[in-house]
């Protein structure tokens, strides 16, 4: 049987391995895909670090891959051989539990998650149900594709379904992977997009990626900044830092959400005096289905968002994560793969 390079984890914590294995085969219903790039996550702790229940090992991790469809299994007939596809977190649904009933397909109840239910595109080819496929426009490289798969879609899906509207005044919380993406997507939507973040050393980053204003949360309380402002409709939350979230509900305006999509285990503090005077509420906002990254893909396709970017080499995606977990990597590491 032909054969292909990979990135494995043999067991929880274990390193990252170059193996060979076997080039899978699509079953009914799935595509095999020659991988072209996959992004680096931190999501992938799930699979290196076996903090996620029931994955099974080995496992090839990577979430955020785009590649070229090269097989399809029996029963696909709307894809085919040749085209541009990208795959993200969610890999699908069941469309019978009732999420699916009623058309929440992204919390499906029994979803699966790519590179936790199957392995992922840490390798030279992957299988994918095709119900998790996204379109890659034409215009898109694969290596800016990857990482709207995952960063891309959660930052844009958020945004697009908020209560913001053109005018409003949006804060992206955070200049890293997400938040270099959600300041593009934010500015691009028509909001006044103010970008937080500590220190002066991003400032020039956040206006150069649309920004219009820019708050240093080491120099001053950023609600009350923000609040001066005339308080932020939505502040989307990308730092996964819990403890600087809560303060940043002061400067919500009335009926103003907080978004978080920055993920951290930690215990949010919210006072409930936060919330009450002006309505204002919290919430959480998962990544998508496959139809929102394909809008996420044709958006950046026509408003020229595209992730700042390191490439990588298969073999090195060891020192990928690595930079990725260090927050040393600006601002997604992506496998260039072929």
């Amino acid at each position: 049987m032909a054969k292909m390079k990979a990135i494995q984890v043999s067991a929880p914590g274990a390193d990252f391995e170059l193996v060979e294995v076997d080039i899978p085969e699509p079953g009914p219903g799935e595509v095999r895909i020659k991988v072209e790039a996959c992004g680096v996550c931190h999501s992938d702790v799930f699979v290196k670090e076996g903090v996620f229940p029931d994955i099974e090992y080995p496992r090839i991790p990577g979430h955020e891959v785009a590649g070229k469809i090269d097989s399809l299994g029996a029963g696909v007939t709307e894809w085919k051989v040749g085209a541009r596809v990208g795959v993200g977190w969610h890999g699908g649904h069941c469309f019978h539990c009732d999420p699916c009933r009623a058309g929440d397909f992204v919390n499906c109840q029994n979803s699966p998650v790519t590179a936790i239910s199957r392995d992922g595109g840490y390798a030279e080819y992957m299988t994918a149900n095709q119900h998790a496929l996204a379109r890659v426009p034409d215009d898109l490289q694969s290596v800016a594709a990857a990482p709207l798969m995952c960063a891309g879609v959660t930052t844009f899906n958020s945004l697009r379904n908020c209560a913001a509207r053109p005018g409003d005044l949006v804060a992206i919380h955070g200049i890293g992977g997400l938040g270099h993406l959600g300041i593009q997507f934010a500015a691009r939507m028509g909001f006044r997009t103010v970008a937080l973040s500590r220190g002066r050393d991003k400032e020039n980053l956040a206006m150069s990626l649309g920004a219009h204003a820019y708050i240093d949360t080491a120099a001053k309380d950023a609600g009350e900044a923000l609040s001066a402002m005339g308080g932020a409709r939505i502040i989307l939350t990308t730092a996964p830092d819990a403890a600087s979230m809560a303060p940043l509900l002061n400067g919500l305006a009335i009926d103003g959400q907080a978004i978080i999509v920055g993920a951290d285990a930690e215990s949010l503090a919210v006072s409930p005096l936060q919330l009450i005077p002006g309505r204002r509420s919290v919430r959480g906002w998962p990544s998508g289905t496959a139809m929102d990254s394909e809008a996420a893909l044709n958006f950046s396709s026509l408003s020229g968002v595209r992730p700042t970017i390191e490439e990588f080499p298969l073999a090195q995606a060891g020192e990928a994560y690595r930079r990725m977990m260090n927050n040393e990597a600006r601002f997604r590491a992506v496998l260039k793969i072929a």
